[in-house]
């Protein structure tokens, strides 16, 4: 066989696979549909559906010459030819049989040219025999030395008359419409240029301002001069002469200038438009139905059931949402790790469901749904077991994440998202599918690398759910710009809180650490500079009062980035880095802004893990709160964060704190030891702060004990509950404050 011919057949079998992973989803679709189904109308559909599909895979592997998978399909078309004559029925061994078969032509099609495939092809052909029927299985091997009909029609060919139907479709390939995307992309520079053009004009034309009013200020003096009786020296007339030709000249300079503006505002809105709709439309290029990769899941779901001696169902919502191919392609190892900690954690055997009241089949649920034009949601749920806490807060002990009191103050949601962590597992064995502890960790890894972020939810008996929100397209997006030390970044949108200024009081430290609170909960403070390890820059003059603070965060973790100012936010176009700078810690990429300046694009997950390793800094305590001899507060919260908070602020203030997780702890401590003042949340498990309140206003040790409640209940019903039950001050945490906290304290004591 020539060159030619065989690049020519290289080309077709390239193809026939991608025709044939359509017939394979198709029959495999097919079985597990008869798997469910038991009615003989139904059954006979779908064998129907996968006949045809095994008759014209059989058919395009002749074509390309790949006898041996075109003799399984023989095989596989025998089987469903005696199911569709009713010779035989769709047994479970069959049906096991035929799921194998497919794997085989699955991996004959992925495995290198020329390797030894075919001995277990010819295994499988022999195994289906006895699946189907005597007519059938004689012609079960055609003679492979007899070449394929090729009919020659010309006379009535389509090509040959001239006569081809309509096409409204045409397959390219992807490598070319990422090249079209990516063309497309750049024009968003020219975008970001026009609008720069336009502010470089507006300053331009904002300075003329600035000479008319220098020229005001002597424009008296020089009429004057020319109303002298007196002719001027002819030095100063020509003088004179040049500041009114001057005048006129920088007159019709600024109404150039403006002009310029306008015109140039006129173009930046055209080819905004225009860039915005090239953009839209190739990015559409790109966009793919979730369908395209969820459609080998049901048969995943099977395989793994199968194996575990377990039985469950997956129903797929939301297959016709368009994602970015590219997206997708990395979405497709999560969604397989979450379907297998399904199966093997979460799901439990038939028996054990039927003894609990639920359906001895289980349902797995794979949901997608639009959260925004920008954003996709994607769920896996099911309804087994649940996360067992108790066990991961034991693999996080073991692994030295967390230490055992710790552990014991976390609740169930704190816990469940240690799950994320890599080798925390709640598999006591080490199996093919799990127990090393790494699925859930490369989930958040790669969801994070993707602009998104990955929770989870469960409960015991009733199931769990993941839910991922991601981005649905790649390339540009939402990026706030920052200025650190004098050199710009850009951080994400997506991952941007809120951004605030932070006073110098509101500091303090936490275990060596700077912290702040915002919005009732505390964080980490670090010097983005620092995190950077850029050079600092000199500053003259007294530091500001307040620090600006960028808080970003991923998942359930947020840090607070203290930066020297906050200057844009606009659209912008990542540009990966190519090796040898592929890989740089704290660097996603780079971008281009319309000035022409190269600006990094900061990875955030890279950030706080960056921030967790920074050393704390030096240790401040609040302005104005002196310190006092040491007296013992006791804080009752159920909090975690909340806990910490409050403990920072009372011992940075010079008190000795001690800590409770809920009020009937709290009643015991102040039964056995003793405290100066309790501070107390309101809203808490087994005894709430009203209550607690309450007992200790008719116990008579304590009765005299000043309470303060802090609490997110703010009603005028909340407050006057809160003095009846005798509590000295009342403190809500929406308008929380600590130098508040710490006066209140300073009065009580």
């Amino acid at each position: 066989m020539s060159t030619k011919e065989d690049k020519f057949l290289q080309q077709l079998r390239a193809t026939f696979k991608v025709e044939a992973e359509e017939h394979l989803q198709a029959i495999a679709a097919g079985l597990l549909e008869l798997e469910k189904t038991s009615s003989a109308k139904a059954q006979g559909q779908v064998v129907e559906t996968v006949f045809r599909a095994a008759h014209s895979l059989k058919g395009a592997a002749r074509a390309v010459d790949f006898t041996e998978i075109e003799l399984l399909c023989q095989s596989m078309e025998d089987v469903f030819a005696s199911w569709k004559r009713q010779e035989n029925v769709p047994s479970s061994d069959a049906l096991d049989t035929l799921h194998r078969a497919l794997d085989a032509v699955t991996g004959a099609l992925a495995a290198p040219a020329g390797s030894a495939a075919q001995p277990a092809l010819s295994l499988l052909r022999q195994a289906l025999r006895p699946f189907a029927s005597a007519s059938s299985s004689a012609h079960q091997e055609p003679a492979a030395a007899d070449p394929p009909a090729i009919e020659l029609a010309a006379t009535a060919s389509p090509v040959a008359t001239g006569k081809m139907p309509p096409q409204d479709t045409v397959r390219v390939a992807v490598s070319k419409l990422e090249a079209r995307l990516l063309e497309a992309e750049e024009m968003l520079t020219a975008k970001l240029t026009a609008d720069q053009r336009v502010a470089d004009l507006r300053e331009l034309s904002g300075r003329f301002d600035a000479w008319r009013n220098a020229w005001a200020e002597v424009e008296p003096q020089a009429r004057q001069l020319r109303q002298q009786p007196a002719q001027p020296a002819a030095g100063l007339a020509r003088l004179l002469d040049f500041f009114d030709w001057s005048l006129d000249y920088v007159r019709a300079v600024e109404s150039k200038a403006v002009a310029l503006e306008r015109t140039a505002q006129h173009d930046r809105h055209a080819i905004g438009k225009l860039v915005d709709d090239l953009l839209e439309d190739s990015k559409k290029l790109l966009l793919l139905p979730f369908a395209t990769i969820s459609a080998s899941f049901p048969k995943l779901v099977r395989d793994l059931c199968r194996d575990q001696g377990k039985e469950a169902d997956l129903t797929v919502h939301g297959e016709d949402i368009e994602i970015d191919k590219r997206i997708l392609e990395e979405l497709k190892d999560p969604l397989v790790h979450l379907l297998r900690n399904s199966v093997d954690h979460g799901i439990e055997t038939p028996q054990s469901r039927t003894q609990l009241g639920k359906p001895a089949r289980a349902t797995i649920t794979l949901a997608v749904s639009q959260v925004s034009g920008s954003k996709v949601e994607i769920s896996v749920s099911d309804d087994g077991a649940g996360v067992d806490t108790a066990k991961v807060k034991e693999s996080a002990i073991k692994q030295g994440l967390v230490s055992a009191d710790e552990a014991r103050q976390l609740d169930d949601a704190q816990a469940q998202t240690l799950i994320f962590q890599a080798e925390v597992s709640t598999s006591a064995m080490i199996t093919r599918l799990s127990g090393r502890g790494l699925g859930l960790a490369i989930v958040r890894e790669k969801v994070a690398k993707l602009g998104g972020t990955v929770t989870v939810e469960s409960q015991p008996h009733r199931g769990s759910c993941f839910r991922m929100v991601l981005p649905a397209v790649l390339a540009t997006f939402r990026g706030i710009l920052i200025e650190a030390e004098g050199r710009l970044f850009v951080v994400p949108t997506f991952h941007v809180e809120r951004v605030a200024r932070v006073k110098a009081d509101e500091v303090q430290a936490v275990e060596g650490r700077e912290t702040i609170a915002l919005g009732g909960r505390a964080m980490a403070l670090v010097r983005l500079a620092e995190v950077l390890e850029l050079p600092l820059v000199p500053r003259n003059g007294e530091p500001p009062a307040d620090t600006l603070v960028v808080v970003l965060g991923v998942a359930d973790q947020r840090v607070a980035f203290a930066v020297d100012a906050v200057l844009d936010e606009q659209e912008v176009l990542v540009k990966r880095l190519d090796k040898p700078l592929a890989r740089v810690r704290n660097i996603a990429g780079a971008t281009v802004l319309g000035s022409g300046q190269v600006a990094p694009i900061l990875n955030v997950a890279d950030l706080l893990k960056s921030a967790r390793k920074a050393g704390g800094v030096a240790l401040r305590v609040a302005a104005g709160a002196k310190p006092v001899e040491a007296g013992t507060v006791l804080v009752a919260e159920d909090s975690i964060t909340s806990r910490m908070l409050l403990r920072s602020i009372l011992e940075s203030a010079g008190y000795k704190v001690k800590t409770a997780v809920d009020g009937m702890e709290a009643l015991t401590l102040l039964r056995t030891e003793k405290f100066e003042l309790l501070v107390s949340d309101v809203e808490m498990p087994r005894l709430n702060g009203f209550d607690l309140t309450q007992r200790i206003r008719a116990d008579k040790k304590l009765a005299e004990l000043p309470v303060v409640l802090v609490t997110a209940l703010e009603t005028r019903e909340d407050r006057e509950r809160g003095v009846d039950v005798g509590a000295h001050a009342y403190l809500v945490k929406s308008s929380f404050d600590q130098s508040n906290l710490l006066e209140v304290v300073r009065r009580l004591i």
